[in-house]
């Protein structure tokens, strides 16, 4: 009876090896995959020992499968309760018998990338953050400022990852890191469109801008089902160029796009919240200052408030579940204080001492925007392994990945398999480079950790999911 049930449990393995050696094949025979680069590694989530791997130290482009690096390490290093400060200070001199300040409030910030982020507000357009903190001011007595409203966005360099193309970083995913990160470092530009082949019209931008006109030449054409329309220029100035196509006959379509300069907004936004709490304040008074050098900077300040961030895991989980580039990027500098390059630096340390071989990981951004990133496949299934037999980290980043068949851009993976509900990854998507790395349990009951990584296929991204989705199948049938 015994001798049956090995046998019977070395055949299910055999046949299970089988189904992935017959996807491999599969991979081999299909000719839109030909000139490709095919990676994959899993391994044992207990032990680290290697399942099955195919090309698993050749480098490839991670796209979004990056963040998971990212993520992971800034948990270890800082932390899951880290939270973000923004200070409120007052410059000059205040009459605590008048309420007046003849001097400036500045908005000190430190990077936090959710000051009125869409995934915080419980409204859409509101300034909820400025309100709180213009509540503060009128009660701590202050009734009107003579002086200006500063957003100090002094604590990052003012910057774009060197390797980010410029089809990218006036595009909603490409919104770079800021001292004073403010809704999400983007606008929206707000078309209607008309008849198929027509151009289509700017109807509004929000929000808006009260001291800094922005310029749109827009060639938007309304054309097919989908959002194409893409935005170019310099990300810090305010002419922009819009192109593409938007669905036609619709009222209303919005294309999101880059802020040149989100401390400004911030510091309008509190000025406009200062004054609906009743607090009088120039006309002209918001300002933002990228130049820690700044002489203004150097006026004695005393500190009004401090705004906390929510915690860095519920920040990692919005990172990973929502693949936010804003965020991760963030998270990036935050353990460069304030430079992209020592937080690579960090993060490449970090997973040395962890016992990994960190010459598999090149990284030029911390949430694989770039082509110039690569990583092989051996790395990121062995990082996860770490991860899993962390217990300070594992929890944190487990619940931040997206769930198979149910959440995230996991959604419609595994749906109605053995997969849905019993794998968690991070996807990674951009153009030509597609993969997953991440956790599933299996059939029979193991817990795998896995990357698989496509590069310069010749076929739809659909497509490419799809021939991926053949190999996930038969992991979870190890």
């Amino acid at each position: 009876m015994r001798l049956t049930f090995i046998f019977i449990l070395f055949a299910g393995c055999l046949f299970s090896q089988k189904q992935i050696d017959d996807v491999i094949n599969v991979w081999k025979a299909d000719k839109s995959l030909n000139s490709a680069t095919l990676s994959f590694c899993v391994v044992e989530a207990a032990s680290g020992k290697v399942v099955s791997e195919y090309n698993s130290h050749t480098f490839v482009m991670p796209a979004s499968t990056l963040k998971a690096v990212t993520t992971s390490a800034a948990l270890g290093i800082l932390g899951k309760f880290y939270r973000y400060e923004t200070k409120i200070y007052a410059s000059g001199k205040y009459s605590a018998a008048t309420g007046i300040l003849n001097g400036d409030i500045i908005i000190k910030g430190c990077g936090d990338p959710t000051l009125n982020s869409e995934l915080y507000k419980t409204k859409k357009d509101t300034s909820e953050v400025t309100d709180k903190w213009a509540d503060v001011l009128k009660q701590k007595g202050f009734k009107q400022i003579n002086g200006k409203i500063i957003g100090d966005a002094t604590t990052y360099e003012r910057q774009i990852p060197s390797n980010w193309i410029w089809g990218d970083i006036s595009n909603y995913f490409g919104a770079a890191p800021c001292g004073l990160s403010f809704n999400d470092n983007l606008y929206n530009i707000v078309f209607s469109t008309g008849d198929q082949g027509t151009k289509a019209k700017i109807i509004d931008v929000y929000p808006k801008y009260k001291f800094l006109a922005l310029e749109h030449d827009d060639d938007v054409i309304a054309s097919g089902k989908d959002d194409d329309a893409y935005v170019t220029g310099d990300p810090f100035g305010n002419k922009k160029l819009v192109k593409g196509t938007v669905p036609p006959n619709r009222k209303e379509i919005e294309v999101k796009a880059v802020l040149p300069d989100p401390a400004l907004l911030c510091a309008e936004f509190m000025q406009n919240s200062l004054n609906k709490a009743g607090l009088k304040t120039r006309d002209t008074a918001a300002l933002s200052i990228y130049d820690p050098q700044d002489p203004i900077l150097n006026n004695r300040r005393s500190l009004i408030y401090t705004s906390y961030s929510s915690s860095l895991e519920k920040i990692v989980y919005y990172t990973n579940l929502t693949s936010n580039n804003l965020f991760c990027e963030t998270i990036l500098k935050t353990l460069g204080d304030g430079s992209n390059y020592n937080g690579i630096d960090k993060v490449k340390e970090y997973w040395k001492s962890k016992g990994l071989d960190v010459s598999e990981l090149y990284m030029v951004d911390g949430n694989g925007l770039s082509r110039a990133n690569t990583v092989t496949t051996s790395f990121e299934a062995n990082l996860l392994q770490k991860i899993y037999n962390d217990s300070t980290i594992f929890k944190s980043f487990y619940n931040s990945l997206p769930v198979a068949g149910l959440s995230g851009s996991m959604r419609n993976v595994g749906a109605g398999t053995f997969l849905d509900r019993n794998m968690r990854a991070k996807t990674g998507y951009i153009n030509r480079a597609r993969g997953y790395c991440g956790y599933v349990k299996t059939r029979s009951g193991k817990d795998l950790c896995f990357s698989v990584l496509f590069n310069n296929y010749n076929c739809s991204p659909k497509e490419a999911k799809n021939k991926i989705e053949l190999l996930l199948l038969a992991l979870a049938e190890l």
